[in-house]
């Protein structure tokens, strides 16, 4: 695991295999209290999921079911879309 300490507007990227093509870039929009918000931009051959949402995808469960599920912590639960997540455009 790479660990990082980062300012706003400081970003990390992910490349591909061939040490050309960019993966993933995440940035730092905002942080305060404890949370952080993150920018991140991927290809759109690339999925980008919550680690709860990747979960239940990968357990059979529809996408849209980690927002509801229980095991998920009521802080966390909605607070993606309430921040205008949930999508990459």
């Amino acid at each position: 695991m790479l660990i990082l300490s980062m300012k706003d507007r400081e970003s990390v990227v992910v490349e591909g295999s061939n040490g050309v093509e960019r993966l993933l870039k995440v940035t730092v929009l905002d942080s305060h209290g404890g949370s952080v918000r993150l920018g991140i931009e991927a290809g759109d051959d690339c999925s980008v999921h919550r680690w709860q949402g990747w979960e239940h995808i990968h357990a059979g469960l529809p996408p849209d079911c980690a927002m509801a599920c229980p095991a998920i912590p009521d802080d966390e639960r909605g607070r993606w879309d309430a921040e205008g997540g949930g999508s990459i455009q």
